[in-house]
C-alpha cells in the first residue's frame, strides 16, 4: 500500500518512473490482478478480445502493451538487527 495521506507530503519528493515491462513474473500478476479487478468494476477493455473474462481481458491489454504501472524509486533498507540474527529459545 502506499503512503498515507496528509497535508504535509509532498508527492514531489518521491522519483517515480512508469514502466511498461516487468522486471518479475509476480509483479506481472500484481498488475493483472489490479487491472482485471478494474474491468469486473466496469472499466472498458483497452484491446478487442473474445473473451468475457476479466483475468484474460487484463493479460491480453498486458501482452499488447496497453497496461503500464508506476514504480517509485525508494531506497529499501534492511532494519538493523542486534544481537545474532537467527534468535535462540531456551528451554
Amino acid at each position: 500500500m502506499g503512503l498515507p495521506a496528509s497535508n504535509n507530503f509532498c508527492l514531489g519528493t518521491i522519483p517515480m518512473t512508469i514502466e511498461t515491462n516487468f522486471d518479475s513474473n509476480y509483479r506481472k500478476v500484481l498488475v493483472a490482478a489490479r487491472r482485471a479487478r478494474q474491468i469486473q468494476n466496469g472499466s472498458q477493455a483497452l484491446v478487442a478480445t473474445r473473451s468475457s473474462k476479466a483475468c484474460r481481458i487484463a493479460q491480453d491489454e498486458i501482452n499488447a502493451g496497453k497496461i503500464a504501472y508506476v514504480k517509485n524509486e525508494v531506497e529499501i533498507t534492511k532494519p538493523l538487527v542486534e544481537g545474532p540474527a537467527i534468535p535462540f529459545l531456551l528451554s
